[in-house]
C-alpha cells in the first residue's frame, strides 16, 4: 500500500431531482511512472493509481483507466445528474493492489 494516499470528493449534500450537479475529486498519491532512476541508478518501481470509477445507487457514472504520464495527486471533475436520493461510491485501484473508497450521499429534495 502506498504511504500517505488520501481521497477527496466534493458533491453536494442535496439537489433536485434531474439536477445537474458538478464532482470534484482529487487522491494524494505520488504516483511513479517506473520510468525514472534513483540516485543509485535503480529503476524506481511504477506505482500508481490505474483506475478511478465513480458509480451512483450502483449504476456507472465514469471509469477512468490511467496510464504512467498522469500526474500526481489525480484530480477529476465531471458532471452528472441526480435522479434520486442516493450515494455516490468512489473507487480508485493502486498498482499494488490497494483500494481506496468514499461514498457521499446526496438527497433529493
Amino acid at each position: 500500500m502506498a504511504k500517505n494516499v488520501r481521497p477527496r470528493v466534493k458533491a453536494p449534500r442535496s439537489a433536485e431531482a434531474g439536477e445537474v450537479v458538478v464532482i470534484k475529486t482529487l487522491i494524494s498519491h505520488k504516483m511513479e511512472s517506473g520510468q525514472r532512476k534513483d540516485s543509485d541508478g535503480n529503476i524506481i518501481p511504477r506505482s500508481i493509481i490505474h483506475r478511478f470509477v465513480c458509480d451512483f445507487n450502483g449504476e456507472n457514472v465514469i471509469d477512468v483507466k490511467m496510464e504512467p504520464a498522469i500526474s500526481t495527486n489525480p484530480y477529476f471533475e465531471f458532471e452528472a445528474t441526480i435522479p434520486e436520493s442516493g450515494d455516490f461510491q468512489f473507487t480508485w485501484h493502486d498498482d499494488d493492489g490497494s483500494v481506496y473508497e468514499e461514498t457521499k450521499t446526496v438527497k433529493v429534495g
